[in-house]
């Protein structure tokens, strides 16, 4: 007969994966990623600039989304606990803003929503993969959820249907290799370098 865990046999296994080794990886997943998100602004500012005369400037947030939602799935892909994509896209969001990045306040959202999304590609394993199935899955919902919050926030309602279908696609696109593929990449790397061992 299968033993049923309680709810707090669960929290003190979870709080048992916490480490010192741990929580000084997520945060500086953190920290690293932050400076790639506020080194993104400018070049988004940049790319926004490029499309703009061709009537195609919403692109340049779908291009560049998987730069945005990577700390998420390295974090996961890394440290391997729950929680810690959510933990690891909210310190770079705090790094970003607090270095001036131009979206202020509301990165704190943007870093709330992509952690979430980032960990429920990872839930629907169970937190039992990190290969190329947890990759593929945190891309998908990352993609769905931060896209549906930027259809709102953007106000995309106004845009024809194939205009929205073709912004979606690219952004999954961006997400899947930046945020999915290069992930696993350096999480891979470091693994071979031995930096991960317990």
């Amino acid at each position: 007969m299968v033993k049923l865990q309680t709810e707090d046999e669960i929290m003190k296994h979870w709080l048992a994966d916490w480490h010192l080794k741990n929580i000084i990886l997520v945060t500086l997943i953190g920290i690293i990623t932050g400076l790639i998100f506020w080194i993104m602004d400018p070049i988004y500012t940049a790319v926004t600039a490029v499309l703009t005369p061709l009537g195609l400037a919403p692109f340049a947030g779908s291009i560049l989304l998987g730069f945005w939602t990577m700390a998420g799935p390295l974090a996961l892909l890394v440290v391997r606990i729950p929680g810690s994509g959510l933990l690891a896209e909210l310190l770079g969001s705090v790094v970003e803003m607090l270095l001036g990045g131009i979206w202020g306040a509301s990165t704190l959202i943007s870093g709330l929503i992509q952690g979430v999304s980032s960990e429920l590609g990872f839930a629907v394993t169970g937190y039992k993969n990190y290969g190329w199935l947890s990759v593929t899955l945190t891309s998908i919902t990352t993609t769905v959820i931060t896209f549906g919050y930027q259809l709102v926030r953007h106000d995309y309602a106004g845009f024809s249907v194939g205009l929205i279908a073709a912004l979606f696609v690219v952004a999954l696109v961006s997400v899947f290799l930046f945020s999915g593929v290069l992930s696993l990449l350096i999480a891979r790397m470091l693994e071979r370098a031995h930096l991960l061992e317990k």
